[in-house]
C-alpha cells in the first residue's frame, strides 16, 4: 500500500524512469544502458518503498500518546515557552530517516486547536536548533487530559511539508493526516506535570502505535 501523498511522485519518477530506460537502448555502448537501466529501476523502486504507508493500529487507551512519526528518538528534553502548550513542558523529538515510513500520524484523541506554519531554515533535522528555526508545520490539539502540541519538521532535504489537517476538527488517535517527504522529525510537547516519557533516547518508534508518553498517574 502506498501514500495518496506520494503518487504525484511516483508518477513523476515512474516517466522519467521509463523514458531513460528507453532512451538507454539506443545506446552502442553496453555497460553505460546497463548502468542507466539498473539506476533508473534501483530510482523507481526506492521512490515505491519510500512512500509506502502500512496500516497501524492504535492502543486501545485513552490515558497516552502515541509518536506521531516512525523513526529514533532524538532527544528527550525539559522546555518552557511553547506557544500552546503553558508553563513547565517535556519534549520528544523523532528523527526520521529516508528508510523510516513518513507517513504522520494522530498522537492523541481531540480536537485540532491550534495550527500554524512557519517559515524558516533547512538545517540537518538533528541539529539542536532545527526544532525552533526550520520551517515547520505547527500543530495543537485539545485532548481530554489537555493540550498536545507537535510539529513536522522540514531538514536539509526534507522540504515538502504536507499536512491535512483543519483548525477545529476532530481527530482521532492513529489517523494519518500528511508526511514529510524525504526525511526530518516530529517533535512532541506535553504539560510536564500531567505526562511521562515511555521511551529513551535512541529508541526506534513507531507512528500510531508506540507509545511515547502516559499520564504521570496512570500504571503501565
Amino acid at each position: 500500500m502506498f501514500t495518496k501523498y506520494g503518487y504525484s511522485t511516483i508518477g513523476l519518477v515512474s516517466v522519467i524512469a521509463l523514458i531513460v530506460i528507453a532512451a538507454s537502448f539506443f545506446l552502442k555502448n553496453d555497460l553505460v544502458k546497463y548502468l542507466l537501466i539498473v539506476i533508473s529501476a534501483g530510482f523507481f523502486l526506492f521512490t515505491l518503498y519510500f512512500f509506502r504507508d502500512p496500516e497501524r493500529i492504535p492502543p486501545n487507551d485513552k490515558n497516552v500518546i502515541v509518536s506521531p512519526a516512525d523513526g529514533k528518538v532524538l532527544l528527550i528534553k525539559d522546555v518552557n515557552g511553547n506557544p500552546y502548550v503553558e508553563g513547565d513542558a517535556v519534549q520528544i523529538s523523532v528523527f526520521m530517516s529516508p528508510l523510516d515510513v513518513h507517513v504522520n500520524r494522530i498522537p492523541v484523541d481531540g480536537k485540532v486547536d491550534y495550527l500554524k506554519f512557519v517559515k524558516g531554515k533547512f538545517l540537518a533535522a538533528f541539529n539542536d536548533k532545527a526544532d525552533l528555526e526550520n520551517e515547520r508545520n505547527e500543530i495543537g490539539i485539545l485532548s481530554q487530559h489537555g493540550k498536545v502540541f507537535f510539529t513536522q519538521v522540514a531538514g536539509v532535504f526534507a522540504r515538502r511539508i504536507i499536512s491535512g489537517l483543519k483548525k477545529g476538527e476532530e481527530v482521532k488517535i492513529g489517523e494519518r493526516f500528511g508526511m514529510i517527504k524525504f526525511g526530518s522529525r516530529c517533535d512532541i510537547i506535553v504539560p510536564k506535570n500531567k505526562w511521562r516519557a515511555e521511551v529513551k533516547v535512541g529508541e526506534h518508534v513507531t507512528a500510531g502505535e508506540t507509545v511515547i508518553f502516559r499520564l504521570a498517574n496512570e500504571k503501565d
